[in-house]
């Protein structure tokens, strides 16, 4: 369990329907477990007085993101929709930050920054704002998925030279490639960030 405090955000990552639910469009194996680990990180984050922060992918239903328009991902999390919404188990808090990703069809996967994905260009997310304006020096990063949006928040996180934990109870992987999962945890580490 990570160390929290009100200097600490809690980075809820993506734990939406598409990828923790199994008839999600994008599953990842053993998603639905991980909402328990990430509930207790709220729980912990609230008793320390923790900023929480949810972020989702937030697509369009057309975007180059998506392998029908030439990506490599499959429909998933369409703004609006079932895919879309955060996992019902998870736990909600009233006033917590919301951050979307991929909103106007951008590569999201650090909660962090959108990457066209034709020019490559890439823009800021409003959560460079959300932790300045609640004066964060600390991050925790949990959800989904391991090996794509919580290891790019993590290395921009690091970027920031912001403190950075990841509580591998909390993240699960795609593993497109086995191993994949423990690859990303290993270059988090390697980035300077906790992995416990």
């Amino acid at each position: 369990m990570a160390r929290y405090d009100e200097r600490t955000a809690l980075i809820v990552t993506d734990v939406q329907n598409d990828f923790a639910d199994p008839k999600g469009s994008l599953y990842v194996a053993g998603g639905e477990r991980v909402v328990q680990g990430v509930n207790d990180e709220i729980a912990a984050g609230l008793e320390g007085g923790a900023t929480i922060v949810y972020t989702q992918d937030w697509h369009p239903p057309d975007t180059p993101h998506f392998e029908k328009d030439g990506g490599v991902w499959p429909v998933h999390c369409v703004a609006g929709s079932w895919g879309a919404e955060l996992h019902p188990a998870l736990r909600r808090i009233d006033g917590a930050e919301l951050v979307r990703k991929g909103t106007t069809g951008d590569d999201g996967y650090s909660a962090f920054s959108e990457r066209d994905p034709e020019t490559g260009e890439v823009r800021g997310t409003d959560l460079d704002d959300v932790l300045e304006r609640h004066a964060i020096e600390r991050v925790v990063v949990v959800g989904l998925a391991t090996d794509y949006c919580v290891k790019e928040t993590v290395l921009d996180a690091r970027r920031r030279d912001l403190v950075t934990e990841v509580p591998a109870g909390a993240v699960a992987a795609v593993d497109l490639e086995s191993g994949d999962g423990d690859r990303a945890l290993e270059e988090m580490r390697l980035a300077g960030a906790a992995v416990a």
